[in-house]
């Protein structure tokens, strides 16, 4: 079954990733079955079929509360307008539970919907507690409430209440691990609901407070980077900066560190990240070096892309594999609205490796390295060298491009280390300042 190994894996993850694991997994399961982002779905590759997928999609949320489309599902694999009888059960109970809890969350609800008490809250938790206990007979267990009425919320796909709620739970508790954990539960809801600006906050603040928590062991924060890494796909490949944002997180010495020990298939997001943002090309000499490191370990088309034109120069294998890379991108989650932008990206980088060391090039001969007819390579070349202002010019009768002779530009150099430099010194400097000194006291993250 499709989704089986997810599922199984679950009780591995830890407590507060678990709870809500359903995240990564039911937009990738929708997009499997009716696929939203592009103009066919997944069974039209013939890749899965309908009710394998349909099957895979009530198996993983079976854990959850959201029966009514466990129903819905049902009756769809099986044809019928019955539905099953367990399932009927867990409704009527899973509507009982939601009524206890609401009725014992509702005296903190009511406070956070007066207006008077929203003025008096400041970003110090002990004086908010202060405040509700003296003046709104607010008791700390109303908080336990809070936090399981809205894991309640989340498990029945009510992801803008449990935003909410957690939301509110997080401005008073000063339970490490709770806050830790409806950290990740926030996150997981702003995903959920494409709130991709709201997304991109929460998953800073989380990504600060794993940089900065003391854990038991090495291991147990590696594994929350892994997640968080994971996690932040979803962002980074639908906020407008979010190809910006990728390089900059991968980048970091500890995430990169996470990438190549638990997870280097990251790397074809963070290859394809680099390929498509010409701000970050000069990144490419540092993501090669990467990906020959990890090539024992990880490779794919686009991996394997980057290391013919980068390390063997191998033109004829580009080409081959540039085929395959759209396989890959136009099946990829993540990455299958950015298969224009990739392919021409490509494209680019494959013409301006070539036009290195070659002074004179046959247009028919270019457009088989770039997988294009020679009319289409040739209109391609013209607009190319008109954007690019490169020094070439185009022999139609002998139907070549002929490269002027390249000019070392010094300063064109020396600002493109510089920039390296700067981009380096900058993670540097954030690293530096995120260490506690040696007449301070580390915060707790709970009273952040």
């Amino acid at each position: 079954m499709l989704f089986n190994l997810c599922v199984g894996e679950r009780a591995k993850f830890p407590g507060h990733v678990a709870h809500f694991f359903h995240v990564a997994f039911c937009p990738m399961s929708q997009y499997c079955c009716n696929n939203a982002f592009r103009s066919f779905s997944l069974n039209h590759c013939q890749i899965y079929a309908d009710e394998e997928i349909a099957r895979g999609k009530l198996d993983l949320i079976s854990s959850t509360n959201m029966v009514d489309f466990a129903i819905d599902i049902y009756k769809t694999i099986q044809q019928t307008e019955e539905a099953p009888a367990d399932l009927v059960e867990k409704r009527e109970s899973t509507v009982a539970r939601l009524k206890v809890l609401h009725n014992s969350a509702e005296p903190v609800l009511n406070l956070f919907q007066n207006e008077e008490v929203i003025k008096q809250l400041r970003q110090d938790k002990q004086h908010n507690l202060q405040y509700l206990q003296q003046h709104h007979q607010f008791q700390p267990e109303m908080l336990d409430t809070l936090y399981e009425y809205a894991k309640f919320q989340f498990d029945c796909g009510n992801y803008t209440g449990a935003a909410d709620y957690l939301y509110h739970f997080n401005l008073l508790s000063t339970d490490t691990e709770r806050t830790f954990s409806a950290l990740w539960g926030k996150l997981a809801c702003e995903i959920l609901l494409h709130n991709w600006e709201t997304a991109l906050e929460e998953m800073t603040r989380l990504k600060e407070i794993i940089d900065s928590r003391t854990f038991a062991t090495p291991l147990l924060q590696l594994q929350q980077r892994t997640w968080l890494i994971h996690w932040s796909l979803f962002i980074f490949f639908h906020h407008p900066r979010g190809r910006d944002g990728i390089v900059d997180l991968f980048f970091q010495t500890p995430y990169l560190n996470a990438i190549q020990t638990t997870c280097p298939h990251m790397l074809r997001y963070l290859a394809t990240a680099v390929i498509t943002n010409k701000r970050r090309r000069p990144m490419l000499k540092d993501l090669v070096r990467i990906i020959q490191q990890e090539s024992y370990t990880y490779r794919d088309p686009i991996t394997q892309l980057l290391e013919c034109l980068y390390v063997n120069y191998d033109f004829d294998a580009a080409q081959l594999v540039l085929r395959e890379c759209e396989k890959v991108v136009n099946n990829d989650f993540f990455l299958c609205s950015l298969l224009d932008d990739f392919i021409e990206s490509a494209r680019m980088l494959i013409f301006e490796t070539y036009c290195r060391i070659h002074e004179v090039i046959s247009i028919g001969l270019l457009a088989e390295k770039l997988n294009m007819t020679a009319d289409d390579a040739e209109r391609w070349i013209v607009n190319l060298i008109r954007n690019a202002k490169m020094d070439a010019k185009i022999d139609s009768q002998l139907s070549h491009v002929v490269m002027g002779a390249p000019t070392k530009n010094i300063h064109q150099d020396i600002i493109e280390k510089t920039n390296i430099l700067s981009f380096r010194a900058q993670l540097l400097s954030s690293a530096l300042d995120k260490l506690p000194s040696d007449s301070q006291k580390v915060q707790d993250p709970a009273d952040l």
